[in-house]
């Protein structure tokens, strides 16, 4: 099926890419929901211990 400029609409392959990113990004919202609780649990772990060791060398500078 031509459309009007003459290209062949069912072989025309250039939404594909925009297609697949927004499956990507829905994956990756997906997987951040599902491990979310996880995701806070790492982050604030590395933040505490990032916190407790510039405490430990702050007070070695003093």
């Amino acid at each position: 099926m031509k459309d009007y400029y003459g290209n062949d609409f069912w072989t025309e392959e250039q939404g594909i890419g925009i297609i697949e990113i927004i499956l990507i990004l829905v994956v990756l919202v997906a997987l951040v929901l599902l491990f979310k609780n996880n995701i806070v649990e790492l982050v604030t772990n590395a933040f505490s211990k990032i916190n407790s060791d510039t405490e430990g060398i702050q007070s070695e500078i003093e």
